[in-house]
C-alpha cells in the first residue's frame, strides 16, 4: 500500500523536481568519495612540503660541511655565495662576504695551476694553504676598508671603474678588443667581467679611504709639493724628508709596461726634465712624484719619491692585536720559511 502510493506521489510531481531530486541523488553518492579525497589531496601537500624542507636542510648542512668544515673551494660552492649571503669571518662586527674571499683566492691560484706551479710542486697543499690564508685576509682588510668608506661617506661609482678596467684594457699600449680582454682574464686569472669588477671596486675603495685617513701622508705630499714649486729636485726633497719619503731611480730606460705602480706610465705623458703631479700607486700603497730624465718610444728612465700609506694598515694591525676578526674557518699562518719559499 506504501509502495503504491509512493509511486502515485512520483507522478504527482513535475519534470523539474524529479530532476532536482535526482540530482540530489548523484551528489550524495559524490561526497561519500569528495572528502577522503580532499583528505588524501591535503596529505600530499603535506608530505611534499615535509619533503622539501628536509631536501633544504639537508643541502644546507652539505653547503655548511663542505665550506666551513671541508673548507672547499670548488666553482660550484663559490657560485652558491655569490647568490647566498654567506660569512667567511667577521670585522669589527662586519661580515667578510665568502664570495669575495673565493674571489681574491680563484684569482690568486688561477695563474699559478696554469703555470703547473701547484701540481708540480712537493708541497702542493700547503702552497694552496698559503694562498687561502693570503686571501681571506685581503677579503679580512676590504671589508673593514668598505666599514671606513660607509662613515667617511667615500663611494665609488660605475664610471670610475669604466674608466679602470678601460685603462687595464688598454696595457701597456696595447689596444685589445673587449671580447679579447675578457678571453684574457677568463684563461689567465678564471674570472668573468663582472668579477674583475668587483676585484677593481674593492681596490678603488681601499684607495680612497687610505688617501683620506692617512694625515701623515696628506701632510708629507703638501711638503713635497711646496719643495718642488721652489725648484728643488726630487732627490733634494728626499734628503730633506729623509724616511718619510722613498726615493728611487731607473738607473737607465726601461720598457714602458714596466711593472712600477704606473710611474712608467706616466712618464710616457711627460717631457724630458718635468715633474708630474701627485698620484696614487696603482697598487694602492701611496703617492708618487716623477721626474723624466728622458723617454723613447717604448722605453722611459725616470727618478721618483713615494710617499707610502700607513695609516689603514696600522689600523688594521690595531683590529688584529684587539681580537677584533672572528674567521668561520681554521687556516694558520703560514710560517716563516714557507714565506720565504713562496716568495723565492
Amino acid at each position: 500500500m506504501a509502495l503504491f502510493k509512493k509511486r502515485k506521489e512520483d507522478e504527482k510531481k513535475t519534470e523539474r523536481e524529479k530532476v532536482e531530486e535526482r540530482r540530489e541523488e548523484v551528489l550524495a553518492r559524490g561526497r561519500k568519495f569528495k572528502y577522503p579525497l580532499q583528505y588524501a589531496k591535503h596529505k600530499v601537500v603535506n608530505i611534499t612540503i615535509l619533503i622539501s624542507i628536509l631536501a633544504l636542510v639537508a643541502a644546507g648542512s652539505l653547503i655548511y660541511f663542505m665550506l666551513y668544515k671541508v673548507q672547499s673551494t670548488d666553482d660550484l660552492l663559490y657560485r652558491i655565495t655569490q647568490v647566498l649571503p654567506l660569512s667567511v669571518a667577521k670585522v669589527d662586527g662586519e661580515n667578510v662576504r665568502y664570495s669575495d674571499y673565493l674571489l681574491i683566492y680563484k684569482s690568486t691560484i688561477t695563474p699559478i695551476e696554469k703555470q703547473g706551479m701547484v701540481e708540480n710542486g712537493q708541497n702542493a697543499e700547503s702552497m694552496t694553504d698559503y694562498y687561502k690564508r693570503q686571501a681571506l685576509t685581503s677579503a679580512e682588510d676590504y671589508t673593514y676598508t668598505l666599514k671606513l668608506s660607509k662613515e667617511l661617506g667615500i663611494s665609488v661609482s660605475d664610471k670610475e671603474i669604466d674608466e679602470a678596467v678601460e685603462k687595464h684594457r688598454k696595457a701597456g699600449g696595447v689596444e685589445r678588443s673587449q671580447e679579447t680582454f675578457i678571453r684574457v682574464l677568463q684563461d689567465n686569472f678564471g674570472l668573468s667581467l663582472s668579477e674583475y669588477r668587483r676585484i677593481i671596486y674593492l681596490s678603488l675603495i681601499s684607495e680612497k679611504v687610505s688617501e683620506e685617513i692617512d694625515k701623515v701622508a696628506s701632510s708629507t705630499v703638501a711638503e713635497v709639493q711646496n719643495y718642488i714649486s721652489e725648484g728643488k729636485s726630487l732627490k733634494e726633497i728626499s734628503g730633506l724628508l729623509g724616511e718619510k719619503v722613498t726615493y728611487e731611480e731607473t738607473g737607465g730606460l726601461v720598457d714602458r709596461m714596466n711593472i712600477d705602480g704606473g710611474r712608467s706610465t706616466m712618464a710616457l705623458t711627460l717631457s724630458n726634465g718635468e715633474t708630474s703631479g701627485r698620484f696614487v700607486s696603482t697598487s694602492g700603497d701611496g703617492i708618487y712624484f716623477i721626474t723624466l730624465i728622458e723617454k723613447t718610444e717604448s722605453t722611459v728612465n725616470y727618478v721618483s719619491i713615494h710617499i707610502p700609506f700607513t695609516e689603514l694598515k696600522n689600523r688594521l694591525e690595531q683590529i688584529r692585536k684587539d681580537n677584533k676578526i672572528e674567521e668561520g674557518i681554521t687556516l694558520e699562518e703560514p710560517k716563516d720559511e714557507e714565506k720565504t719559499s713562496e716568495e723565492n
